[in-house]
């Protein structure tokens, strides 16, 4: 697809956020909105001034790059904790699809895993385990197309990398990095190795997210205007487990910055509504914060003064509200809590000139509730059902009931997993490509940089270095069907 020139380690330790933030020409901006930028004569702005650094010699643009078709995809999983333990099922289940290789630093973890599998009559993979260095010697392997990475948050990024270098397609949790420089870095990298690496943003494979994408995309809202989207979900007694988590690592995260750590679920499904990076950008973001009181708070009624959190100080606020406008003048909210007492929600609304849906409030089993007009005229909310059962996207009809035995949050997981090994195998354009991962992820060391100016807003990178004004298909696709066979 032809682009078009634009219009316009392990440490959050400290200011490490901001400071990454800084380096990344985000900066300048933090005492003030940053302008649109001035155009060229022939349209475009420069580099600097258009969010963007220019590429190196021998980079080129992943978008509308297609996978290699491949017979079968063979899977090799990094991080066999929690998240990657559970994920292992639906990547053998999946047509297509079989587990070669596994690897933990906790070596036990990628034996029971392999164990499992050949329980369920599944090839047994290889294991790879006992030091930090076992996943380099995993994608040596010339039997891994697709290495999915499940470690804690700051590894993400080394070995994103480490599997692009390897030639290796990667799948990574989120987030994808945590600052600026190394989303920056990923998006190079990829380019360089001509592979794809994405974020697993299972919420965007969401059943009502995907309807609402459907909606906006016919129009029913009208001209989308404002979306809000988040993760609130009280994780405080995990967070203090012994066992959940391990080595506390997601709890320590809270004692290194003020900043908001995992607003991707929550956003990226309303970013996709509005096309962003696909007609629409965002453009800056500003931050505000609570204070940091909900897990002391929990502590204090809680854990033992034996137990070592007890050493710990919490900085992170409980509640982070990133305000984002986009170059279309839109605006998302996206909040992060996680240390608060509530019921699970990820907010997704989505409203426009015509109406307005909101996720996680009706009474059915859709937990949604709409309000369009014309059909509505009196002021009083609707039922989701009926909607999302004609917006039903193709992916659910298709394979809901396999995701619903397979997957975990409601078949998501399966659903991500069965369509990442579908465009695989047929030679497919990704969903979710580098430039709306990093995008995604980018509030993270963005937040921190505008708590750290008080919450003014400071500029938004644009990781598609102008290609964001082209309109390209990305969740919304085509109906498609799972090869029976494809050439390698």
């Amino acid at each position: 697809m032809p682009e078009k020139p634009a219009v316009s380690r392990r440490s959050v330790l400290g200011g490490a956020l901001a400071t990454g933030a800084a380096a990344a020409g985000v900066g300048a901006g933090v005492m003030g909105a940053a302008a649109p930028p001035a155009l060229a004569a022939d349209g475009a702005p420069p580099a600097a001034a258009a969010g963007w650094r220019p590429r190196r010699p021998g980079q080129k643009s992943m978008i509308g790059v297609p996978y290699e078709p491949h017979r079968t995809v063979r899977v090799a999983i990094i991080g066999l904790g929690q998240r990657g333990s559970s994920m292992t099922t639906g990547w053998s289940v999946v047509p297509g699809s079989v587990v070669t290789a596994v690897c933990d630093i906790r070596t036990e973890r990628a034996e029971r895993t392999a164990d499992r599998l050949v329980a369920a009559g599944k090839p047994r993979p290889a294991v790879y385990g006992g030091d930090a260095g076992a996943h380099r010697r995993m994608l040596r392997r010339d039997d891994v197309d697709l290495v999915y990475i499940a470690t804690p948050w700051e590894f993400h990024h080394r070995q994103g990398r480490d599997a692009l270098l390897a030639g290796k397609h990667a799948l990574v949790e989120l987030p994808v990095a945590t600052e600026l420089h190394e989303l920056w870095d990923l998006v190079d990298t990829s380019e360089r190795t001509r592979r794809h690496l994405f974020l697993a943003e299972n919420c965007s494979y969401g059943r009502n997210e995907l309807a609402m994408l459907k909606m906006a995309h016919e129009g029913l809202f009208g001209d989308v205007t404002n979306g809000h989207g988040g993760y609130l979900h009280d994780l405080r007694a995990l967070l203090f487990s012994d066992t959940y988590y391990t080595d506390s690592w997601r709890r320590l995260w809270h004692t290194r910055s003020t900043a908001s750590l995992y607003p991707m679920h929550g956003l990226a499904p309303i970013a996709a509504a509005m096309d962003v990076n696909r007609g629409d950008r965002m453009t800056t973001l500003r931050a505000t914060a609570t204070e940091a009181r909900g897990l002391a708070d929990y502590r204090a009624r809680h854990i033992p003064r034996s137990h070592p959190s007890w050493r710990e100080t919490y900085v992170n606020g409980d509640l982070i509200t990133c305000l984002i406008d986009t170059h279309q003048g839109r605006v998302i909210r996206a909040e992060h809590d996680v240390s608060s007492p509530r019921p699970y929600s990820r907010i997704n609304s989505l409203a426009g000139t015509r109406g307005i849906f909101e996720d996680y409030a009706g009474t059915s089993r859709t937990g949604g509730r709409v309000y369009l007009e014309p059909d509505h005229t009196d002021h009083r909310w609707r039922d989701f059902e009926r909607l999302r059962t004609e917006f039903d996207h193709w992916l659910w009809r298709k394979v809901g009931d396999d995701a619903a035995n397979n997957g975990g949050h409601g078949g998501m997981d399966y659903i991500l997993q069965w369509r990442t090994v579908q465009q695989m195998r047929a030679g497919l354009v990704p969903d979710i490509d580098v430039y709306d991962s990093a995008a995604w992820c980018a509030p993270i060391p963005l937040s921190a940089a505008s708590l750290r100016a008080g919450g003014r807003p400071v500029p938004f990178p644009d990781f598609t270095r102008g290609s964001w004004v082209n309109k390209r298909p990305g969740l919304d696709s085509r109906p498609s069907d799972m090869p029976a066979a494809a050439t390698r």
